[in-house]
């Protein structure tokens, strides 16, 4: 996005005056990223321009309301980004943006104010009431991916895997759809699937996995998942695939599952079962795998010393695009298995940069597409909340502050299936 005209800076500060606690709070966050390293920032507006930080890179930031600087210091990334829907500010690269941010985090949480930390406090209160029970996860599930799935049929590659792809290198020239296939093709590797193998998925998505499973590998698949929208559709394509009598889609909570399975995958569904809950869901894998199985595990993560920090706030992601959800830390999910059940780690990875790469495809597509989301009813605002949610998220990913993890769990004394999985070479 360009950065205003003078004539429009004009129009902005006739419109609104700019009162003396706007100018209070600018002066405040303007001192406050002046200590910014690694980079150099550019805001302007209707008072004029300052340039904080140091380095070559550049990020321009326009302020087209000062309204924004309220938002932002009464409520951190969640203002930012409600800003940022309101049309308050733009900025020529989002991503960047929240790169160099991130970089400076440390400096950026000396800033927090007391009316922050008021904002934070009613805000930990509204997340609290969206518990993960049964019922509440069915609520925050539906709030999210109930949207439609003609929606994100628009910006997912067609299988409609809404998880992070695999590149073979950060800097391929694969596409979405390539990573995608190589993400679906190392799962099942790493589980060694075979023709005949029993699998249980929890969280479906879109039956994406179980169609490749059941396709290529010949399993039997049973995949659960609590969206009425996310089950009509996986049911519907594994019909159209002509492997319904290899896959069973079935509307049901993770919780109530039963039977024992040769096979346990999950691809980023811990997101959503909610911290309090993560004892529960490992008992839950335990119980369904049999004595030679295999459980892998796809999960974003946290850095470990700043997981209780971000489990403790409510973030812009918690307050308009996950309801209920937390990001687990490795620890934090080793801990919790390690006090549910007696599953052993045989192998972790971390992918984190081909989450950063999937996410810009993503939101490349879907700004790419913004006629189209608009005609499902759509407005301006969730345009540019989304918008700056997928810049958001693919600025941590690169980062590193986030990433992508496969946990591959088995039984103490679990046997070889007879299949060894080889990474394929970078």
């Amino acid at each position: 996005m360009k950065a205003m005209t003078p004539s429009e800076h004009a129009a902005v500060s006739a419109s609104r005056p700019v009162s003396a606690l706007d100018r209070l709070l600018r002066k405040r966050l303007l001192a406050g990223l002046s200590q910014l390293t690694g980079g150099r920032l550019a805001i302007e507006d209707s008072l004029g321009s300052e340039t904080l930080g140091d380095g070559a890179a550049l990020v321009r930031l326009t302020v087209r309301d000062m309204a924004f600087y309220r938002l932002v210091a009464t409520q951190g990334s969640v203002g930012a980004g409600e800003a940022f829907g309101d049309g308050m500010w733009t900025c020529d690269d989002l991503v960047a943006l929240v790169g160099l941010l991130v970089r400076n985090r440390d400096t950026l949480d000396e800033m927090e104010s007391g009316l922050a930390r008021l904002a934070g406090w009613a805000l930990k209160r509204w997340h609290a009431g969206n518990r993960n029970t049964p019922e509440g996860s069915r609520r925050n599930i539906a709030a999210h991916y109930d949207l439609g799935n003609d929606f994100f049929s628009l910006f997912l590659s067609p299988d409609l895997m809404y998880s992070s792809a695999l590149w073979a290198d950060a800097d391929a020239d694969d596409t979405l759809e390539d990573a995608s296939r190589r993400k679906l093709d190392t799962i099942c590797r790493k589980l060694a699937l075979r023709p005949g193998d029993r699998v249980v998925e929890i969280g479906s998505g879109w039956g994406g996995f179980a169609i490749h499973a059941a396709r290529h590998y010949g399993c039997h698949v049973t995949t659960a998942t609590i969206s009425r929208e996310q089950h009509d559709l996986a049911a519907a394509r594994v019909g159209d695939a002509g492997l319904a009598g290899r896959v069973s889609v079935v509307l049901q909570d993770y919780r109530d599952l039963q039977g024992q399975y040769d096979k346990v995958v999950s691809i980023e569904m811990i997101e959503a079962i909610g911290a309090q809950y993560l004892e529960t869901y490992f008992r839950k894998v335990a119980s369904l795998l049999n004595p030679q199985g295999r459980a892998l595990i796809q999960a974003i993560t946290i850095e470990d010393h700043r997981y209780r920090q971000a489990l403790a706030s409510v973030d812009f992601i918690k307050r308009h695009i996950f309801p209920g959800s937390f990001i687990p830390s490795i620890e934090a999910m080793l801990r919790a298995k390690t006090r549910a059940c007696d599953l052993a780690l045989v192998h972790l990875e971390d992918f984190g940069q081909s989450y950063a790469r999937t996410l810009q495809a993503w939101r490349e597509r879907f700004l790419a597409h913004l006629p189209e989301v608009k005609a499902q009813g759509f407005d301006a605002r969730f345009c540019r909340l989304w918008e700056f949610y997928l810049a958001y998220c693919e600025g941590g990913f690169r980062e590193r502050s986030i990433g992508v993890s496969h946990l591959l769990l088995t039984r103490p004394g679990a046997r070889s299936t007879g299949e060894r999985w080889v990474p394929e070479a970078a």
